[in-house]
């Protein structure tokens, strides 16, 4: 844990016509493969469409029922840049740089000007308050790097007396009034934003784009929205995340993973001859992950003579990474990576998200903490 008579026309479901979206990204090198990906649907999306940079342009083609947000993507880096598209003939011009060090190059893509998209224009004015939020949020960072440059300096020379005087310091003290003062302004705005579009297919779309992820505590915001907005294809989206079908007393999902060494076991021949199987989904980027890793370790120790399995399922994109991050780790029972649709079958939000598995594979607990899971184990 948003001409709009136009477009309120077309929340229903609409026969799938045509749309066009070419351009020129200048920064994307002769040859670049782009794709292009359906975005607010907190889902791995597959790419709908895929274009070649040639002579510094590309084109994709498509179909759309109504209008969609999309990321334009370069196939070998992360990064994107956002149009939403409609039924049309769009055309856009940006740039784009990569950057980051070696191991991890992104595109950071910009200036985007977008034309034949009155969809896309009307997205601009919608999201306006989220451009005001990112300008203040720089501010903040740029009028105190000083303090926390010198804090995080303190830090990386473990300095923890000197770290500790800086963190008491008036400098430090109006950070924490800057922080805490953005973080009340950008919820107040946020959540106007998708109020504000309550009526139409913008408010749950607005929900989906400006929002992480989702909590039994949105269900009042969920509630806000018109017959017409919950029934439109954003509106479907977000009541599956806010009001999820869970898998309790069914069969696990699939998982399509694969092993190190190249192999793609099925969950079955994981769970076989145990008793229960603890199902960990993680990554090594996710810092509470990692932190639960130790106490994961202690139940693991303490319950696998009982026929207690383990099995953490990565959601890294990069392979590297994952590899990288088990070295570290060393982790006692399997761990296999996400081949791309795995997550999405078992409609993961947010990690850590664990699940608790019978001998027969058959899910008898849903996105427990770890601590509810030992409680279980204990029970059964």
């Amino acid at each position: 844990m948003m001409l709009c008579t136009v477009f309120t026309t077309m929340v229903m479901a609409a026969a799938p016509a045509p749309f066009t979206l070419s351009g020129t990204i200048k920064g994307l090198p002769e040859g670049t493969k782009l794709i292009l990906v359906p975005g607010a649907t907190h889902s791995d999306e597959k790419p709908v469409a895929k274009a070649t940079v040639i002579k510094g342009k590309f084109t994709f083609k498509g179909t759309v029922s109504s209008p969609r947000l999309f990321y334009i993507q370069a196939e070998a880096f992360p990064g994107a840049g956002a149009v939403m598209v409609q039924s049309a003939h769009i055309t856009v011009n940006g740039t784009a740089k990569l950057t980051g060090d070696a191991g991890s190059q992104y595109y950071d893509f910009g200036d985007f000007k977008v034309k034949g998209s009155d969809a896309h224009t009307l997205y601009l004015k919608k999201k306006a308050p989220k451009a005001m939020l990112d300008s203040l949020f720089m501010a903040n960072q740029e009028a105190n790097k000083e303090v926390t440059g010198k804090r995080n300096e303190a830090y990386k020379m473990k300095d923890t007396v000197l770290a500790k005087s800086i963190m008491a310091s008036e400098a430090w003290k109006k950070l924490e009034s800057d922080e805490g003062a953005f973080f009340k302004l950008a919820g107040e705005t946020l959540k106007k934003v998708v109020s504000d579009n309550k009526n139409t297919w913008w408010g749950p779309f607005f929900a989906l784009d400006l929002y992480n992820y989702f909590t039994p505590e949105d269900k009042a915001m969920y509630a806000q929205f018109s017959p017409q907005a919950k029934e439109s294809y954003y509106g479907k989206v977000l009541g599956e995340l806010i009001n999820p079908v869970g898998f309790k007393g069914t069969a696990a999902p699939l998982a399509e993973v694969k092993t190190e060494s190249g192999s793609s076991p099925q969950l079955a021949s994981l769970i076989k001859g145990h008793k229960y199987v603890l199902v960990d989904f993680w990554a090594s980027w996710c810092v509470p992950c990692r932190k639960s890793i130790p106490k994961l370790k202690e139940v693991y120790a303490e319950f696998k003579d009982k026929g207690l399995q383990v099995i953490s399922i990565s959601i890294d994109k990069k392979e590297g990474d994952w590899v990288k991050a088990q070295a570290e780790e060393k982790l006692p029972w399997p761990s296999v990576l996400d081949k791309g649709a795995t997550a999405n079958a078992w409609k993961i939000q947010a990690i850590p998200a664990m699940f608790l598995l019978d001998e027969k594979g058959v899910v008898v607990a849903e996105n427990l903490s770890l601590e509810e899971i030992v409680a279980k184990l204990k029970a059964i």
